[in-house]
């Protein structure tokens, strides 16, 4: 029995890559399908998955092939791609390569032309409060396009018609090819440079969108909007619209139609100025007249006529008025004098002295009153004090006794009203008029009892 030979994992997955790489019909394959978890790495690479409803396949685009894409893909797009099939060896998975990427159903320039647009008008771009007057009455004009081109001839020869004072500056630029994008950006450049025209003329004539292509590239756009220069962009025919058009500061239909919006016609500025002139002519004939008129007013005016009375007239009004601002000065002085009397009045009764002599006044008189009042309370309060004394002594029980009358104490210090109060025995203390009687109860007789004795 012969031996097995076993594969490493290597060696398989290497003789499956170069069958993959010899088969013609995986080395240039197209594919349709929708995009999923798509990622750009920040080398450029684009990775995503392609599937549809039934299967889906690993997908990879260098970032050389993904500079040259002139829409953005995302998820959820489907797209048309063309590549190559082949396996990636460290893990055995086999992936689509892709070399070229359009959308499906909507035009690649086309897609491109609305992602830039809204990109640009969300950044405010397209805002009117960005755009620069075109000036009037320009000296010079650039143009920035190919000096070669049909657009060239027509600038220049409307400019020369109808502004020939306008001097005419050329900055020659590509405008159509993979070139004329950056060619266009270092024109717009160099004019803002050299500060040597006051408007400029970006555009070429008329083809199709491919050659139109470069005015709706980003970095033209950008250069529109960066420049100090006034610009007029003049792409292609009037049916023709492209980026630039939004970003500069005034769009023309036509190459022809940019040289007329950027310079005046000679001849309507002249009919402007003999129309002007007419009508200043007209003005000051007018003017001429009107003061003729109120000159011959004047002359047969009453002023004229009769300067002698008009002067009595007006010397008397003087001494009138001489006379009331004397009148009014002598009341006012009048006034400002009672005013000021017054106010003397007011100082003198606030002055520190005269409110020192009225509170020593009422100082005085307080006391006068105070003195009174003390003296009449002390001469009413003696004579309570006499009416009371006379009231105590009429009850004092020491005058009782002047009269023969004692008072009797019990052994308590009680004074015996009845004889019910005292005991045989008991000793009392008698208190007379001039002193004490020591006494002791021998007996005790009753009044009812003395009269029934």
């Amino acid at each position: 029995m012969d031996e097995i030979q076993y594969l490493t994992v290597k060696a398989l997955t290497k003789y499956i890559k170069r069958k993959f790489d010899f088969d013609p019909h995986l080395q240039n394959i197209f594919v349709k399908g929708e995009i999923s978890n798509f990622k750009r790495h920040s080398n450029g690479n684009i990775y995503f998955t392609l599937k549809d409803e039934n299967a889906r396949i690993s997908a990879v685009m260098f970032s050389n092939y993904a500079r040259q894409l002139r829409f953005f893909p995302g998820d959820g797009m489907n797209v048309f791609v063309r590549g190559e099939v082949t396996v990636y060896e460290p893990n055995g998975q086999y992936q689509l390569y892709v070399k070229e990427m359009q959308p499906d159903g909507i035009g690649e320039l086309y897609l491109a032309f609305e992602q830039l647009k809204k990109k640009l008008e969300k950044e405010g771009l397209f805002k009117k409060e960005r755009k620069r007057p075109i000036p009037l009455y320009p000296h010079s004009i650039g143009v920035v396009t190919s000096p070669t081109g049909a657009a060239i001839r027509d600038i220049i020869t409307t400019i020369k018609r109808r502004y020939p004072l306008g001097r005419i500056f050329i900055y020659p630029a590509l405008v159509q090819g993979k070139d004329a994008a950056q060619s266009i950006v270092k024109a717009i450049h160099l004019a803002n440079e050299r500060k040597e025209v006051d408007v400029l003329i970006v555009g070429r004539g008329g083809g199709s969108i491919e050659e139109l292509w470069p005015f709706n590239e980003e970095i033209v756009a950008r250069a529109i909007d960066s420049s100090t220069i006034p610009i007029i962009s003049a792409v292609g025919h009037e049916t023709d619209v492209t980026i630039s058009d939004f970003v500069a500061d005034l769009r023309a239909p036509t190459p022809t139609g940019a040289a007329e919006l950027a310079v005046p016609s000679v001849n309507e500025l002249m009919e402007k100025i003999n129309n002007r002139k007419i009508r200043l002519i007209k003005t000051i004939k007018n003017s001429i007249e009107e003061n003729k008129r109120e000159l011959n007013r004047l002359k047969h005016s009453y002023v004229f006529r009769n300067p002698q009375k008009l002067y009595e007239q007006k010397m008397e009004m003087l001494d009138r008025t001489f006379e009331r601002m004397n009148r009014s000065m002598k009341l006012l002085l009048s006034n400002r004098q009672q005013t000021l009397k017054h106010v003397n009045r007011l100082l003198l009764r606030h002055h520190p002295e005269q409110k020192l002599l009225l509170a020593k006044e009422k100082y005085i008189n307080a006391r006068k009153r105070l003195t009174f009042q003390a003296e009449s309370i002390f001469q009413l309060k003696e004579g309570e004090f006499k009416r009371m004394i006379r009231t105590l002594e009429a009850l004092n029980p020491l005058k009782i006794m002047d009269r023969g009358y004692s008072i009797t104490y019990g052994e308590r210090g009680n004074i015996i009203k009845s004889v019910d109060h005292v005991q045989i025995d008991d000793s009392l203390r008698i208190t007379v008029n001039d002193g004490q009687i020591h006494a002791k109860v021998t007996g005790k007789i009753k009044g009812e009892e003395k009269e029934n004795g």
